[in-house]
């Protein structure tokens, strides 16, 4: 059994465990990966906007992987629950911020968008505070893809001809994508319902 002088130094190693292990590598990795994604959505150009849309899809692949290597590998921890929905949160305001100064889409929506975020992180830390856990929704889940397919349409922007085969069509990505964060605003709406009807039942049940 460790003695008092022993326990600084077991927190510290296991601290420099949980920040090199690979899950967040990867959570890190994804906040290192913002300010490039912000770069190049300034520099206002269809290749610029291009690669920023490649690393924006690559760091919405580690946010999957993280998890996934967490829980495969048994390496689930205090540090990665806090890191991971704050990566996510983080990437997701710089781009929606960049997108609003450039006149992508407009301020109000953003403000929809995050002021549901705040209100569904506050419930569910005041719902842990009071032992209570309030599980994803399906709607929730539904946000998450329709809102990360659009922030991805947003940051290509630009309009390009595709050929569809029996067809070619030019696709304004902008439009796309503000019709997809459309979708996705109107399931966070109902997630954020269900989230506080669920909250509400379990106080009343205490």
């Amino acid at each position: 059994m460790p003695n008092a002088d022993q326990e600084p130094l077991e927190r510290r190693r296991r601290l420099r465990r949980e920040l090199t292990n690979i899950p967040n590598l990867l959570t890190f990795g994804r906040i290192a990966m913002i300010p490039p994604v912000m770069w190049l959505m300034l520099q206002q150009t269809p290749v610029a906007n291009f690669f920023a849309a490649i690393i924006f899809t690559l760091a919405a692949v580690t946010d999957w992987a993280d998890g996934y290597l967490a829980r495969r590998m048994g390496l689930e921890s205090l540090l990665g629950k806090l890191l991971d929905p704050l990566a996510d949160k983080l990437i997701v305001l710089a781009t929606l911020v960049v997108a609003v100064e450039l006149g992508h889409i407009p301020g109000w929506f953003v403000v929809l968008l995050l002021a549901r975020e705040l209100t569904i992180t506050g419930l569910r830390s005041l719902a842990s505070q009071q032992g209570f856990v309030i599980d994803v929704v399906r709607a929730g889940k539904f946000k998450t893809a329709f809102q990360l397919i659009g922030l991805v349409a947003i940051i290509v922007h630009h309009p390009y001809v595709i050929d569809f085969g029996v067809a070619t069509e030019v696709i304004n990505f902008n439009l796309l994508g503000i019709a997809l964060l459309s979708i996705a605003l109107l399931f966070s709406l109902a997630s954020a319902a269900v989230y506080f009807k669920r909250f509400v039942a379990a106080i009343i049940a205490a």
